[in-house]
């Protein structure tokens, strides 16, 4: 398949075969996803069926479908991220620590559950994960740092089952997979497959690694899919669904909540996504790893691109810094189109009197209407962005996510200033009368 001309189409096929014999493993396949397709696909090695159709386990791409069903749940109102796990659990062990704080590896956790490896044994009931932990083993107080833990999202994923009352896979299958037409992901391998390996480090022989059932551990890394269901995935990531999740919730998903540098990219977490600095400015996904495999699926959500890459080994390709340089790739060689502007044909009654020239003390931002929304620049460079929401401007990207701008008006009517989160904007630079800007914003710098 090639929506790309065959130059670019070599220049990446370079690169997978580069990733292939460098990373000595037995297959790669990747995509490029561009305008919502896949407009690029290969695949080099012994990849045992047709390269966009082959299965291969996606590890903790998983959880970002953990995370789709949890906020689901927020959107609904059945649950709070800021609510403690113990509302729909009970007193379980690490249960205290918020929907948010397990979201975002927040909460402390542990990395891994107690017993033998998870990944490469049988898995039990959630009672049994349950069981085999007190909360001593701890790694940090709640909020203190990021400690990425697979152990949080086996407990979301209970969460999901008791308040759906039903399986964690069934609420996959029925909330994600079905409306968005991903008809080749499954919890366990089907149809055609590649198998899961490592790779002798003397002998360069291939040893089998097992495929078990993960039971309560599943929501951390059980799926299996295929390049064309995720390059379906990354258009869900890039435009939302309102079958599955608005593009207004997936961007608060898309904020960060916890990070770290990470293989010499800017990481940081979000609400169940990785976010790695790269591409327009960010790339949002997740990476995936499992024995026998890992794997990559990652959007620009400013160039409308995505990457996917899947590898049957447990390890030899970087698969996010692999992603990201795809991406440059294509961007290099064919940039992606700017959208087409398009005058609107209203303005939202709420904003009109938020549009122009605003300060921050002395420095100036253009706030303006854009497809429905509040845009605010500074020097052209989008910073915030604001929707309407039930007659509120709540912020829906940016500094200012899930934040309200209130339009202060004077006893007359007249405007004021705007409040956003506590930061003043007026009309004119430390305008008389008007209260003190506040701390320092996101300037953009």
């Amino acid at each position: 398949m090639s929506g790309v001309c065959d130059l670019t189409a070599h220049r990446l096929r370079w690169r997978l075969a580069a990733a292939q014999a460098d990373g000595q493993v037995p297959s790669i396949v990747a995509g490029i996803v561009r305008d919502g397709a896949l407009a690029w696909s290969d695949g080099v090695g012994d990849v045992p069926g047709p390269v966009a159709d082959t299965q291969y386990k996606v590890g903790s791409i998983t959880k970002t479908l953990t995370a789709v069903l949890v906020l689901q749940l927020v959107d609904e109102g059945a649950l709070s991220l800021d609510a403690p796990a113990s509302s729909v659990l009970g007193e379980v062990a690490y249960a205290d620590r918020t929907v948010r704080q397990l979201l975002a590896h927040s909460g402390g956790l542990q990395a891994e559950p107690g017993g033998s490896w998870w990944e490469r044994s049988e898995g039990g009931s959630f009672d049994d994960l349950a069981s085999a932990h007190d909360g001593s083993d701890a790694a940090f107080e709640p909020d203190r740092r990021f400690h990425y833990s697979n152990l949080a999202y086996g407990l979301l994923g209970e969460v999901v089952a008791r308040l759906r009352g039903r399986t964690w896979w069934e609420s996959v299958s029925e909330r994600i997979l079905l409306p968005l037409g991903m008809t080749r992901t499954s919890y366990q391998a089907s149809g055609v497959h590649a198998e899961g390996w490592s790779v002798h480090p003397y002998s360069q022989t291939l040893i089998a690694e097992p495929l078990p059932d993960t039971g309560a551990m599943a929501p951390a890394g059980q799926v299996w899919s295929t390049l064309t269901d995720l390059a379906t995935y990354c258009r869900f990531l890039l435009e939302g669904d309102d079958a599955v999740l608005s593009a207004d919730t997936l961007a608060l998903a898309f904020t960060p909540q916890s990070g770290e540098e990470h293989t010499g990219l800017a990481y940081a977490h979000g609400l169940g996504f990785q976010i790695f600095r790269g591409g327009s400015g960010t790339l949002v996904g997740h990476s995936g790893s499992m024995p026998g495999f890992h794997a990559i699926c990652l959007v620009d959500r400013k160039r409308r691109t995505g990457v996917v890459a899947l590898v049957n080994a447990t390890v030899g390709v970087p698969v996010a810094a692999f992603g990201a340089a795809l991406l440059e790739e294509l961007e290099q060689w064919e940039p992606a189109l700017p959208p087409v502007w398009r005058a609107n044909a209203t303005v939202p009654a709420e904003l009109h009197d938020a549009l122009g020239v605003w300060h921050w003390g002395a420095t100036p931002f253009v706030l303006a209407c854009e497809g429905g929304d509040l845009v605010a620049r500074r020097r052209g460079v989008e910073l915030w962005r604001f929707g309407v929401s039930d007659g509120r401007i709540v912020g829906i990207r940016g500094y200012h996510a899930g934040e309200e701008l209130h339009v202060v008006r004077r006893g007359d009517g007249t405007v004021s200033h705007l409040d956003v989160g506590t930061f003043i904007l007026t009309r004119e630079p430390y305008e008389d009368g008007a209260p003190i800007p506040g701390g320092r914003p996101d300037l953009g710098r």
